[in-house]
């Protein structure tokens, strides 16, 4: 006979007394007794007790010492950017449909969860113009991490090449992911070509980590020369005006995914994004969700792919990635579909031109000079001193300035421009640095 489970009853008053018994103490106190009393019992200066509405006004109080992008212009970017969120994605992920559990383990179960997966891919990889996506990764430089390790694999190869046109923190996770793999990290600038050595891959990030668009294809025609493949991390929202990886002939590219319809969110959670050309898809990390119907004829979703070593052996598992952050990916879908082609077309030419605008204006006030020639809406401008003292000015006047780019004595703002940053902020900015 099947024994009935039991359900969750936690300890009694007399199961804890047995159990301090049963270890020769009183109560739960003299268990502490080696521990010094004034840290045990802190002398913790709290406030007068306040009622709900007023600890409501407390915060709302405090929380005006943040400065943040709501209130303020801003101009940061590297990595994480202040684009608009349309009102679809919050009402969307809120429907009960995707609200299951973030791993879909019981597919029957999961479905909300399953078609929001599908969806991510299918509209990232038409963004791409790649014919694989997976269901998401933790964050971009992981994806581009994970990119790299697949390529290892494909190729059968320890040796990964880095563009300069990496990120150097995207450069200290590689470094973390491939410590304990004997893989080497070689630097572009100090490979040799000409020999006969083949490499598992190089790495391009384009726009690069200051912003410049790189020549991704004659790089690609570089490495494949060499029997390696070209991955490409890349800005998403880009692609509504750049040509997209796809088309430039990489193998395998990543993104990160914040700037598809994901809050700033002081720094996630976000989505890495990773896609690939349909060959190299039994070495793709994560999940792949596909689309069928049931035994009723009815459209039904299940994970097609799981190479995750909690599914299949260990060894041959292609990543230990343990979530596809699927709620982030609602957010990147609703988005996506929320725009359309056109509408992200829009968004970038309007990230492109203002941030070109700004550029110009900037490098005519005196002492200021632009050094990115070829961007798309991330620059770098020489600054005629230090960095800090133009941010801390700006921040007076509610604007927060550029990231603090210097480097061999020299003082580097880099500006980033997206659709929020209005025309009429962008002048007053330009008349504000101009007082500097």
């Amino acid at each position: 006979m099947k024994q009935k489970a039991s359900p969750y009853i936690p300890t009694t008053n007399e199961d804890q007394f047995q159990m301090l018994k049963e270890i020769g103490v009183n109560s739960f106190h003299d268990l502490l007794n080696d521990l010094p009393q004034n840290y045990i019992w802190p002398n913790i200066k709290l406030k007068e007790m306040l009622s709900e509405p007023e600890l409501t006004e407390y915060f709302k109080e405090t929380s005006k010492l943040n400065n943040v992008v709501n209130t303020n212009t801003s101009f940061l970017g590297a990595g994480a950017y202040n684009h608009y969120v349309p009102s679809t994605v919050q009402a969307m992920i809120q429907r009960g449909e995707f609200l299951t559990s973030y791993t879909p383990y019981q597919p029957e179960a999961s479905q909300g969860t399953l078609q929001v997966g599908f969806e991510f891919q299918s509209l990232v990889s038409q963004l791409f113009e790649m014919e694989v996506c997976n269901a998401g990764m933790y964050d971009g430089p992981t994806a581009l991490a994970e990119g790299a390790l697949m390529a290892c694999r494909i190729k059968n190869n320890d040796k990964i090449i880095v563009h300069e046109s990496v990120s150097e923190r995207f450069l200290e996770i590689l470094k973390s992911y491939t410590k304990w793999q004997n893989i080497d990290i070689l630097k572009f600038n100090e490979v040799n070509f000409s020999e006969d050595t083949e490499y598992a891959c190089l790495l391009v990030q384009s726009p690069n980590y200051l912003g410049e668009i790189e020549d991704v294809e004659s790089l690609s025609n570089l490495i494949h020369k060499k029997n390696g493949l070209l991955v490409q991390h890349t800005y998403p929202t880009s692609l509504g005006l750049l040509k997209p990886p796809g088309k430039l002939n990489a193998d395998i590219s990543t993104a990160e995914g914040q700037s598809l319809g994901v809050p700033l969110s002081l720094g996630g959670p976000y989505i890495g994004i990773l896609t690939c050309k349909k060959e190299f898809i039994r070495q793709l990390p994560g999940r792949i969700i596909g689309k069928t119907v049931d035994e009723n004829g009815k459209t039904a979703y299940a994970l097609t792919l799981q190479t995750r070593e909690q599914h299949i052996r260990r060894e041959r598992a292609t990543s230990n990635i343990c979530t596809s952050t699927q709620l982030i990916g609602l957010m990147v879908a609703v988005y996506l579909a929320t725009l359309g082609p056109l509408g992200l077309k829009k968004i970038s030419e309007i990230c492109y031109h203002r941030a070109h605008y700004l550029s110009k204006e900037i490098s005519k006030i005196s002492g200021f000079k632009i050094i990115s020639k070829n961007f798309f809406n991330e620059f770098v401008i020489e600054v005629p001193i230090d960095p800090k003292i133009i941010n801390e000015f700006l921040l007076k006047n509610k604007i927060e300035g550029g990231l603090d780019v210097s480097k061999n004595k020299q003082n580097f703002l880099m500006f980033a421009v997206t659709e929020l940053n209005t025309p009429e902020e962008i002048n007053r900015t330009i008349e504000i640095l101009k007082k500097v």
